[in-house]
């Protein structure tokens, strides 16, 4: 028998979408708490999706539903981040 065993998930996209979904909700801190720890996580987050689009694409698709959230947390946060989330409310 063979251990070789094919993983369906996409670590790279989980980490993505944790990662981004916690620089949504650090994001509306006040006094550019949360600009800088919002803001820097989803920096982080963007270049996860990247990553792990590519590895998704690679692997015919899959792991992607994570990564296409991950990139919305992400669009969320940077579009908060521009209205003037993270340094006045």
């Amino acid at each position: 028998m063979s251990s070789h065993v094919e993983r369906r998930s996409n670590p790279t996209a989980w980490a993505a979408f944790w990662v981004a979904l916690l620089g949504l909700i650090l994001m509306p801190i006040p006094l550019f708490i949360g600009l800088i720890l919002g803001g820097g996580l989803s920096l982080v987050a963007a270049v996860l999706v990247v990553i792990a689009l590519l590895k998704g694409l690679a692997r015919s698709g899959r792991g992607i539903a994570p990564v296409v959230f991950a990139a919305i947390f992400v669009l969320l946060t940077w579009g908060g981040i521009s209205i003037g989330g993270g340094t006045i409310w």
